[in-house]
């Protein structure tokens, strides 16, 4: 069983900690934090580990250590770590759905093989995620080397690993904004919308609801091309101005959200007659 050190252990570090050592993926060895009590409450909570003193070169030499930082610590972190551990053969890997492996420059320069691993769900319960994580997507990528170690550890705790392109990490990681974040603020115009003409709030949300729930699942079930309804979809582009002018009168940050919606709907709506 390879040996993994933790730099930085929050949620995330936390809980994939808890699962590694729990099922045998990796030997859970050093924690390093910021300081010895936060290493210590990380390593009460994984179950295994030796908390270390909140200096780099205090961990023991690891066959694989886990940058579990904030996305603006990662190559400060891999920098001090490769100016003061031996990393020639081991893997250095982070966990930012962000960032791609290339943050770990300093790392692959001292002789380590280096990837990104990012888990696609909230690590705002850490215990709920150990409980709960079979099934997980994990968008994966680096160097073979280092998949090669990741990849088994990662399935033996119930991931399902998706290989990404490192160098569109940033546009995957926006899908993920595309598909939640931004989603909650077009429904969000919605009700909105629905209050500004007159609909109670609670009712705004019972109208929206379903209309909501049955395209997404749609969209799912069928694929958007299909799901794809309304005004854009039957090419009645007189109604769509009609709408873009009075939201826009109504609001104006609401009516450019609107407008900016129009072109890539128009552009699904080819799709879907089979035009493009």
């Amino acid at each position: 069983m390879a040996t993994l050190n933790l730099v930085g252990a929050g949620h995330v570090g936390r809980a994939l900690g808890r699962l590694f050592a729990a099922h045998g993926a990796f030997a859970v060895q050093d924690v390093l934090t910021t300081s010895e009590a936060s290493a210590q409450a990380a390593v009460d909570f994984i179950g295994a580990g030796r908390a270390c003193k909140g200096s780099a070169d205090d961990p023991r030499p690891a066959q694989v250590w886990m940058l579990a930082v904030r996305d603006d610590q990662i190559r400060p972190a891999c920098s001090m770590l490769a100016a003061v551990q031996p990393l020639a053969g081991a893997v250095v890997f982070h966990c930012s759905g962000a960032k791609a492996s290339d943050e770990l420059r300093a790392a692959r320069e001292a002789g380590a093989y280096v990837a990104s691993v990012h888990p696609v769900r909230s690590f705002a319960d850490p215990g709920a995620v150990a409980a709960g994580f079979m099934g997980t997507f994990c968008g994966i990528e680096g160097d073979p080397e280092a998949l090669a170690v990741l990849e088994p550890a990662f399935a033996a705790i119930g991931a399902r690993l998706v290989r990404i392109d490192p160098s569109a990490k940033t546009v995957y990681h926006a899908a993920a904004v595309f598909a939640s974040n931004y989603l909650v603020t077009v429904v969000d115009a919605a009700l909105r919308a629905y209050e500004a003409a007159g609909v109670p709030a609670q009712v705004a949300r019972e109208l929206a609801q379903p209309l909501a729930t049955e395209a997404l699942a749609n969209v799912f079930r069928l694929g958007p091309e299909a799901a794809l309804s309304g005004p854009v979809a039957r090419g009645d582009f007189a109604t769509v101005a009609r709408q873009q002018d009075a939201v826009t009168r109504w609001d104006a940050a609401t009516g450019r959200l609107y407008e900016a919606l129009v072109p890539p709907t128009a552009a699904l709506a080819r799709r879907k007659r089979g035009e493009a």
